[in-house]
């Protein structure tokens, strides 16, 4: 019977067999299943229910429940001794795998390494020792990618073109495909869209979407720290149509309970490329007996009522 019989009726018209107890009959079966298989097992007839389970596994296969086979089976992640965790690289080619358990991490050797990039997430089997005596590990399967790009500096050399990551814990060079370098010159950073995945025999390939700019062109190292790291860096477009309808000019309701301070010769202390220009500082001479010794100084600092402009709820405030 299906623990969670109730929860699945709530949920769907035609009710197909929780992860419970797909994974409880996986464990009682004791050996892997096809999707025929557990069809048939569990009973199912509709269409409707042959498409939520292939939904269903595929979802489990994802969250590293179950891990699907050479043989196009699926076994429990649990039973097969696998460690699930997140992809550490190093400069030197090594790496490991942190583990989601909190148990100690697995040493990855180069070769390993070349499958898998820093940040993702993947399925690995305790190979032994390392000579250090460090559990050591080999990739069973890369459950998720942390990055669909990367970038780096373009090269060319024997008529083949490729890329060289900035981050140094990346250690494959990207082969790009030919006649999709983006019309990028040797030695510009560029952002490449990774199109097909290491493996044990090829390196991983990719087509430029992006030229970023000349190496040592001011400002560079930038904006290549915010496509490296994923930091948002596009207004979406939303933010921008918001942005479009905000007019340049006070409104009359606007000046109300305030003091207009417009004709004053105010400047801002915001840097030069900043993306929003919210603070800025006036200050004059106080009036005094002597020319040397005034009566001081009188400062004015205005901010911005960004929430006269912003408001909750709305893109800028959620892009904020």
């Amino acid at each position: 019977l299906d623990p969670e019989a109730a929860r699945e009726a709530e949920k769907y018209e035609n009710p197909i067999p929780s992860r419970e107890l797909i994974l409880a009959h996986l464990a009682d079966r004791g050996s892997p299943a096809s999707r025929e298989q557990l069809v048939e097992e569990f009973g199912l007839t509709t269409e409707d229910q042959l498409e939520a389970l292939r939904r269903r596994l595929r979802a489990m296969e994802r969250d590293a429940q179950l891990i699907y086979t050479r043989r196009g089976t699926y076994a429990p992640v649990d039973k097969l001794d696998l460690i699930l965790g997140r992809i550490a690289g190093h400069r030197d080619g090594f790496g490991f795998l942190i583990p989601d358990d909190g148990s100690d991490d697995l040493f990855m050797s180069p070769a390993q390494m070349r499958l898998v990039f820093d940040g993702d997430r993947a399925l690995a089997r305790v190979s032994g020792l390392d000579r250090r005596g460090r559990r050591e590990g080999v990739i069973v399967e890369v459950v998720s990618r942390a990055h669909e790009s990367i970038v780096g500096r373009y090269f060319e050399e024997g008529g083949i073109g490729f890329v060289v990551p900035d981050n140094p814990k990346v250690q494959q060079e990207v082969l790009i495909t030919p006649g999709r370098n983006g019309a990028a010159k040797v030695g510009q950073f560029v952002e490449v869209k990774i199109t097909h995945w290491p493996t044990a025999r090829f390196q991983p390939q990719g087509d430029i979407v992006e030229v970023v700019g000349n190496y040592m062109a001011p400002g560079m190292e930038i904006d290549v720290a915010l496509r490296t790291y994923d930091i948002p860096h596009v207004w979406p477009e939303a933010v921008l149509k918001e942005a479009a309808k905000l007019k340049p000019e006070v409104e009359e309701k606007d000046k109300e309970k305030r003091i207009d301070l417009r004709h004053l010769p105010f400047v801002t202390i915001d840097g030069e490329d900043a993306r929003d220009f919210d603070d800025a500082v006036y200050c004059e001479a106080k009036p005094g007996k002597l020319r040397l010794f005034s009566g001081g100084w009188k400062l004015f600092v205005a901010i911005a009522d960004v929430s006269s402009y912003v408001k909750i709820g709305s893109a800028l405030d959620n892009e904020a």
